[in-house]
């Protein structure tokens, strides 16, 4: 660190120089700033409500397309039976000329979640908007 020693009136002056003291400090600001950890994110999902209990239970709408993951690797599409293969352009086909590309997954209780999480993203790759999960929980209305 530099000084400045100057004689005047009231005796011997010095100032510090902090020149190089904030240098340091924009660098430290900055390095600090880079290395914060970021948030993780993952799929974005949309989560369908149950009805309020006063409201009856509606059929859900015919161009709703609901994927199911069931045990031994199989997969339908709403009934249809269908394979891992397949499901990608069936669902393309489905969706081309759609609006709302909006679709469901449900998994069976017993099909492990990368099974799901492969469903989802086959989904994704045919050009599906919105992926959302349907639970026990939401398909019994609770």
């Amino acid at each position: 660190m530099g000084m400045a020693v100057g004689g005047g009136k009231g005796g011997p002056v010095s100032e510090p120089n902090i020149v190089p003291l904030i240098d340091v400090l924009l660098v430290l600001i900055i390095i600090f700033m880079v290395i914060t950890p970021r948030t993780p994110t993952g799929l974005s999902t949309l989560v369908p409500q149950p009805p309020p209990p006063n409201q009856k239970q509606t059929e859900p709408d015919s161009r709703t397309i609901v994927v199911q993951v069931m045990n031994g690797g199989k997969v339908m599409i709403n009934q249809d039976q269908s394979n891992w293969g397949e499901l990608g352009p069936r669902l393309f086909d489905i969706f081309k000329e759609r609006a709302d590309k909006i679709a469901f997954v449900k998994g069976d209780d017993d099909v492990e979640f990368a099974q799901v999480a492969k469903a989802i993203d086959i989904m994704r790759g045919a050009g599906i908007d919105h992926v959302g999960l349907i639970t026990a929980k939401i398909e019994a209305g609770q």
